[in-house]
C-alpha cells in the first residue's frame, strides 16, 4: 500500500505532518487521516483506510516546516520556511488566513488547545500557538467557523549573539502545558539551558528548569506530570513535574531530535538519526 506515497513524493519531500484529531462519533479506521506539508509549498490531506490523496493544496509559496489540524478537525494550520502561518480549511480546500507576524524566521512549531480561557477576556473555540526558530512565540485565541482569530501573547526570548562551538543552533520548540492550563513551556538557545514555564496570566516565566544542554526536542505527557526533552548529546531526559525529578536514558546514536508522548501517556516514541524507540511508561 506504499505505492500511492512513494508515487506523490517523487518530486518533493515532505517535511512534516499530522494525524487528524479523533472525531466525537469513533467512526474507527474509517476516519483516519493525515496531512501532510511538502518542499514544495503544497498540503496533502491522505486517508489511511482508503490509501489515498483525498485533497491537495498550496497555501504555501515556500517548503513546509510545522502543521497540524485544528482541535475539531476542520482547519488545518500550516508554517513555511518564511515565516507565514496559513489557515486552510480541509473541506472546501481554501485558506481562509495568512498570518505573517512570524515573516522572515521560519516556523518550528504550530500546536492548538481545545480549553477555553474565558478569563483572558477573549472569544474563542481553542487557544494555539506558533512558534519562530528566531524564539518567538505567538499565541491566539481562535474561533474559524466566526472568522475570529486574536493575538494573546507575544513571546520573545532573548539569546547571546554569536555563539561559539555550536554548529547551528538548537530549535525554539513551545507546548501548552497538559497539567497547568494557561501555561506554556519555552526551550531554545538562550542565555541558559534550561526549560521555561511562562504562565498566560501573569504573563511572565513562573518556573525555570535547568537542563544539561540546549534541548533539539520536546514533549509533554497528556496524561500525567511528564515532560520529556531530546539533546544533540544522544540524550534523552524524562522529567517528572513539578517536583522535577530527572532521569536520563542513552540508547540513541545521534542527535534526539524528536520525542512525542501517544495520547495515552503510557508511551513514548523518541528518534535519531537511524533509531526510533519506543518507551514504556510505568508508574506517574
Amino acid at each position: 500500500s506504499s505505492h500511492w506515497v512513494s508515487a506523490l513524493v517523487a518530486l518533493q519531500s515532505c517535511q512534516c505532518l499530522a494525524w487528524k484529531p479523533r472525531p466525537v462519533v469513533a467512526w474507527g479506521a474509517e476516519s483516519q487521516h493525515v496531512v501532510a506539508g511538502y518542499s514544495d509549498g503544497t498540503i496533502r490531506v491522505f486517508s489511511i483506510s482508503r490509501t489515498e490523496m483525498e485533497l491537495k493544496m498550496h497555501p504555501h509559496a515556500v517548503a513546509l516546516t510545522a502543521i497540524t489540524y485544528s482541535t475539531d478537525g476542520e482547519m488545518i494550520l500550516s508554517g513555511g520556511k518564511d515565516g507565514l502561518v496559513a489557515i486552510s480549511s480541509p473541506r472546501t480546500g481554501m485558506t481562509i488566513r495568512v498570518l505573517d507576524d512570524h515573516k522572515g524566521s521560519p516556523i518550528t512549531v504550530l500546536q492548538c488547545t481545545g480549553k477555553q480561557y474565558h478569563d483572558f477576556g477573549v472569544e474563542g473555540g481553542e487557544l494555539w500557538l506558533a512558534t519562530s526558530s528566531d524564539r518567538r512565540v505567538s499565541v491566539w485565541a481562535s474561533d474559524w467557523l466566526k472568522d475570529k482569530c486574536e493575538l494573546l501573547d507575544w513571546l520573545s526570548f532573548p539569546a547571546p549573539a554569536g555563539p561559539e562551538g555550536l554548529g547551528s543552533l538548537p530549535p525554539s520548540l513551545a507546548a501548552f502545558c497538559p497539567w497547568e492550563p494557561g501555561t506554556l513551556v519555552y526551550v531554545g538557545f538562550g542565555m541558559q539551558k534550561e526549560a521555561l514555564f511562562y504562565s498566560l496570566r501573569e504573563k511572565q516565566v513562573v518556573e525555570k528548569i535547568p537542563l544539561p544542554y540546549f534541548a533539539t526536542s520536546l514533549s509533554l505527557s497528556p496524561a500525567a506530570c511528564f515532560m520529556a526533552i531530546g539533546f544533540g548529546e544522544r540524550l534523552l531526559r524524562l522529567l517528572h513535574c513539578p517536583a522535577s525529578q530527572a532521569q536520563d536514558y542513552a540508547g540513541h546514536d545521534d542527535t534526539v531530535h524528536l520525542c512525542r508522548f501517544a495520547p495515552s501517556g503510557r508511551r513514548l516514541l523518541t528518534a535519531s538519526h537511524s533509531a526510533v524507540l519506543i518507551w514504556e511508561l510505568t508508574g506517574g
